[in-house]
């Protein structure tokens, strides 16, 4: 196996585990106002958290950012709460964004969520690189295996959003559930998580 397919391998599985489950809850907060019909959205808000993460990931792979892990571990949890309050305030108002009047002033990675999961991603980036540091060992310049890690992750994040979009739509369809319903409960479990682990790595 190649390097390339060894790195992009652990990137999947990475995301896509429960000892990652940091990252599984802000995908859900993330995800939790849109629907199975808005998909290229929610690739849009996915791939802009990527770009996000891969900049910090890459730079504190490299050594040119210098960063306090502990301080990370504070601020992922941060970054889940204020996604959720956005998304409660949202469902409190009775407006989902779906129900936002679609102007179209500039291109879709550039509305306002998509900006916001980039900065969020630029956090989260850094608590991903402890680990591939650990991978990499004394390899100084990783461009082939840090471009297949986040491949990697972004093929594993697709895959998580597109297992929350199909049971909301099994949800709201199947069961009827009311939408509002819907984003007030998956965000108040993701800011209760949250919560839990701001005041777990706040004490520790």
């Amino acid at each position: 196996m190649s390097a390339f397919q060894t790195y992009l391998k652990l990137g999947f599985f990475h995301i896509f585990n429960l000892q990652a489950y940091d990252h599984l809850v802000f995908l859900l907060a993330l995800c939790a106002p849109y629907v199975l019909a808005d998909w290229r959205r929610v690739v849009a808000l996915v791939t802009s958290f990527t770009v996000g993460h891969s900049i910090t990931l890459a730079l504190a792979t490299l050594g040119f950012v210098q960063y306090s892990p502990k301080l990370i571990e504070i601020l992922i949890p941060i970054t889940i709460l204020l996604t959720c309050l956005v998304n409660l305030l949202q469902a409190g108002s009775g407006q989902g964004r779906s129900q936002i009047p679609r102007r179209k002033p500039l291109p879709l990675v550039l509305t306002v969520p998509n900006v916001l999961a980039a900065v969020f991603g630029l956090v989260h980036g850094l608590g991903f690189s402890s680990y591939l540091r650990e991978l990499l060992g004394r390899n100084s310049r990783p461009v082939t295996e840090l471009l297949a890690f986040n491949l990697g992750v972004e093929l594993g994040q697709l895959l998580i959003v597109s297992l929350i979009l199909a049971l909301g739509f099994v949800v709201l369809r199947g069961f009827r559930t009311n939408r509002r319903d819907w984003i007030l409960v998956t965000s108040g479990a993701a800011a209760g998580i949250a919560t839990v682990l701001l005041l777990q790595n706040s004490s520790s």
